[in-house]
């Protein structure tokens, strides 16, 4: 598994090389974001199968993105493996895998 990272206009908001892949998206561990980017929004989803999603905007000086990550603080049993990962809206934030040694790209 290689190293996955979050960045926005240049700065690291999370790298980890045990993150989980879940329809399509990208889920760190929250202890591989840099929490102090990121502020809980009252914004909120729900997914038929994951459960409800919580939101956090990203402020980096005085720029603030709105809703551009998500996680499960208690998600349903078939998605308790992302419990308190973080995805990020790649429209938003740049999300990239580097393939660990002997892994090929894709």
């Amino acid at each position: 598994m290689g190293i996955a990272k979050a960045t926005l206009n240049g700065t690291l908001l999370a790298e980890t090389s045990t993150w989980q892949e879940v329809d399509e998206n990208i889920y760190f561990p929250e202890t591989a974001i840099n929490k102090s980017l990121f502020i809980e929004s009252d914004h909120t989803t729900y997914c038929g199968w994951k459960g409800g999603a919580k939101y956090y905007s990203i402020v980096i000086g005085d720029m603030m993105v709105p809703n551009a990550a998500w996680y499960y603080p208690e998600p349903y049993e078939k998605a308790k493996h992302i419990k308190n990962f973080v995805a990020f809206y790649t429209n938003k934030v740049t999300v990239t895998v580097e393939k660990g040694p002997g892994e090929r790209s894709t």
